[in-house]
């Protein structure tokens, strides 16, 4: 039996609007009713929608997802993409991992440093004393990657 927008994404679990836009972005591809116009979705499209859900829950992009259905849609085993993607994703979070924690040390020192400091006014010359104590050195010591 057919289903309407508002059925898929309850069978789904997310918002109607959610199925409005994988449709939009052409991630679901619904008949339309001949008689009024309304998208139908089939049970594929409920596996497609859980799939993208699941995919999601990984950290896969939509973007990474279109790609993973054009590798089906040529007749090939996405599985291989889907390993390379997510063995990519691990890397990059290790290094936003180990970023944070470098920035969270400084942040921790900064906070130590100031404990002992008092207040001051900006005077033309200086904007937050605070900030402006944090020595030099300590910035190209834990300089941050750009990015």
């Amino acid at each position: 039996m057919p289903l309407h927008v508002k059925d898929l994404a309850y069978a789904c679990g997310v918002s109607a609007e959610t199925i409005r836009h994988y449709t939009e972005i052409g991630l679901l591809q619904p008949k339309r009713d001949p008689v009024n116009g309304y998208k139908l979705f089939s049970q594929s499209d409920v596996n497609r929608a859980m799939f993208i859900r699941r995919a999601k829950h990984l950290g896969y992009t939509l973007n990474e997802i279109r790609q993973i259905f054009k590798e089906c849609r040529k007749g090939n085993s996405p599985c291989p993409l889907t390993r390379e993607i997510i063995e990519r994703r691990i890397c990059e979070n290790r290094q936003i991992l180990e970023q944070a924690r470098i920035l969270q040390e400084r942040i921790e020192q900064a906070l130590a440093q100031w404990q002992t400091m008092p207040d001051s006014m900006p005077n033309g010359d200086s904007i937050c004393r605070l900030i402006e104590s944090f020595a030099d050195g300590q910035l190209e010591e834990n300089r941050l990657p750009e990015g």
